[in-house]
């Protein structure tokens, strides 16, 4: 699984966010919580919704599943004039990524981490940055489909 490397320019993003651990996992309800709702964002860019998560800069250093971060549930938007009750804003800045292909279901999705911080990362060249990582779930995302594609965006550096 060899990914590409790329440099995103900065997007404009509505959603909603939880706090959350990987041992306490709230992702179903908080994306249960935004679909009800995603049609009230009238100025969306096309149709793929951004799975975000932001770490605390130690995150990684000593991991423990029971680590806190923020996650979002978020569509792109032309511009931030119009914000639904109940959800908020958050600007993704640009920067360099490496972005993974994952096929299959979502459950399966902790393979394809492992794979990309256990191997791909420590013999990449690249070091970790400290961003938002996030997964672009577009047309070929079917959620615990077999058949399910999403992209796995990393942030990293040189």
């Amino acid at each position: 699984m060899k990914p590409r490397i790329e440099i995103i320019t900065a997007k404009k993003l509505i959603g909603k966010r939880l706090r959350m651990s990987l041992s306490e996992n709230k992702t179903g309800e908080l994306w249960r919580s935004f679909i009800q709702r995603r049609n009230e964002v009238k100025n969306a860019i096309g149709i793929e919704l951004f799975s975000l998560q932001v770490y605390d800069p130690l995150y990684f250093t000593d991991f423990n599943p029971n680590a806190v971060f923020e996650k979002w549930a978020t569509v792109e938007v032309t511009d931030f004039s119009s914000v639904p009750d109940e959800m908020e804003t958050f600007i993704l800045k640009s920067g360099l990524y490496a972005v993974f292909l994952h096929k299959g279901a979502a459950v399966t999705g902790p393979v394809t981490f492992q794979y990309i911080f256990g191997t791909w990362l420590p013999d990449s060249g690249y070091k970790l940055d400290n961003r938002p990582h996030f997964e672009v779930l577009g047309e070929k995302y079917k959620n615990d489909d077999p058949d399910s594609e999403e992209e796995i965006w990393i942030p990293v550096k040189l």
